[in-house]
């Protein structure tokens, strides 16, 4: 059993000094493969004060020192890409072609982001004005354990770009993953102070954090209600926020769409990541008159949607990250039958074959109405909902008729038809007909799934502050 007791502080790994423990499992088997020793306020204090000494040194950096640090990062990290993918299956449990993506483009985002920094601009002339755009000040970022990588490394990445330190509280869940990438990062040869990880929960590490006097910029992704809480604790000081947080993408079929096609889109979108994705299209929105259609299709398709362990390459779903998390999907896939809707595929309970590990059968329900709340919030889980619309406007209509507004997905035959109905959807992105992630455009939502952009310039922008001077 490994045990996590030590931070990266000051360019060096350092004991925890806070008492709390908690457990890591394997969710696949249920069993404890770990424990982590959780921060409190003095371990965040330190991790702030070491970013703070080095923010001077960071802010006065060059852009070619910077592509340099962005450079070795995606180095270090593109070989640790094996131990990374071996921590990620046996902690989280994903299925293995996530697990591959994760540690390809954990690496990605370094040179994503050298990219944007051989072209940005940071002086402006605005008529009059010249405008310099310069570091924020210290920043914090709060990572999720859905894809503890990324995450970690895209707001590293940005930080590194804008010229300024950071401390990082990733997931408690995500201890053995995150140990893994900072023997990686490590590497680097960083400034120390420049990055900075604690492990620690949420109630303390997470809030002594966000609410510090000496972070300027807050980057978090995760809950919504989280994310609110940090939005007060920043206002107490107008810190400046990025808040990517839940979704419930709608994936409105038109009615010239190949059925045959599309079914199979649509269980990846909705699937992606065993449905523990904030950009999971779980509201299959269909023409009233192709449901019926649509359905036999969705169910024969399940067949290629296996769940399995991490172990299993041929394993498509996994299990869920933790016991709270299956017994919350759970919970919905009960409410969803007592709110009337059909249960088409699924159910409750663990997939035959599977008495152990917190695995969730994937779940279809159909004859769902856009006001029920497996309609309305978010379940991160394989669990998806069938929507009847009467035509393109009402299917416009419904899609918009949510809380959220991350990632919406258009599934049709004609361009022209496709990128008109985009521009109706209200989500900081639409993907028309699976087409490929861009790594350089903006990314997050509107409504409660967020405020301000990640990733490519946009992201760079939101970690600097504009000082015109009028000469």
């Amino acid at each position: 059993m490994q045990k996590i007791s030590e931070n990266y502080i000051d360019g060096r790994f350092q004991p925890v000094s806070g008492d709390e423990q908690a457990p890591l499992f394997n969710p696949a088997t249920e069993e404890q493969i770990g424990i982590v020793r959780l921060s409190n306020a003095a371990d965040v204090d330190t991790a702030v004060a070491a970013a703070k000494r080095t923010f001077p040194v960071m802010a006065h950096s060059t852009v070619p020192e910077r592509i340099a640090m962005l450079r070795r990062l995606a180095d270090v990290v593109a070989a640790h890409g094996d131990a990374m993918a071996s921590a990620m299956g046996q902690e989280y449990g994903a299925p293995t072609y996530f697990i591959d993506y994760s540690a390809r483009r954990a690496g990605s985002v370094f040179f994503d982001m050298a990219k944007v920094l051989e072209s940005y601009a940071w002086q402006r002339r605005i008529g009059a004005a010249e405008v310099e755009m310069r570091p924020i000040g210290v920043a914090a970022a709060i990572t999720p354990w859905n894809s503890d990588f990324g995450f970690i490394c895209a707001k590293l990445a940005t930080a590194i770009a804008a010229g300024t330190s950071i401390v990082i509280k990733p997931s408690e869940m995500s201890a053995l993953q995150t140990h893994v990438l900072l023997q990686a990062l490590h590497q680097a040869d960083l400034p120390a102070g420049a990055l900075n990880i604690v492990n620690g929960s949420g109630a303390v590490a997470g809030a002594a954090l966000t609410a510090h006097r000496d972070i300027a910029k807050i980057s978090f992704t995760g809950s919504t209600g989280t994310g609110r809480a940090i939005l007060h604790a920043a206002a107490e000081r107008m810190a400046r926020v990025t808040l990517e947080l839940g979704g419930k993408g709608a994936q409105i079929i038109l009615d010239d769409a190949d059925l045959d096609t599309v079914a199979a889109q649509a269980l990846a979108s909705g699937f992606i990541n065993s449905g523990q994705a904030c950009i999971a299209g779980t509201r299959i929105l269909v023409p009233a008159g192709l449901k019926a259609a649509l359905q036999d299709r969705l169910v024969a398709a399940l067949d290629h949607w296996p769940v399995g362990p991490a172990s299993d390459p041929s394993s498509c779903i996994g299990p869920m990250v933790s016991q709270k998390q299956w017994d919350r999907v759970q919970s919905y896939i009960r409410l969803g039958q007592a709110e009337g809707a059909t249960l088409l595929a699924g159910g409750e309970g663990r997939p035959m074959g599977l008495d152990r590990g917190w695995f969730v059968r994937p779940t279809l329900f159909t004859d769902v109405d856009n006001s029920m709340r497996i309609a309305r919030e978010e379940i991160f889980g394989p669990v998806l909902s069938i929507i009847a619309y009467q035509g393109e406007a009402d299917a416009i209509r419904i899609a918009n008729d949510s809380d959220y507004g991350l990632q919406n997905y258009l599934l049709g035959t004609d361009p022209d038809r496709l990128k008109r109905v985009a521009r109706q959807l209200d989500s900081g992105r639409v993907v028309i007909n699976g087409a490929a992630h861009e790594p350089l455009a903006p990314f997050g939502g509107v409504k409660q799934s967020g405020i301000g952009r990640e990733f490519g310039s946009f992201g760079l922008d939101a970690f600097l502050e504009p000082r015109t001077v009028l000469a």
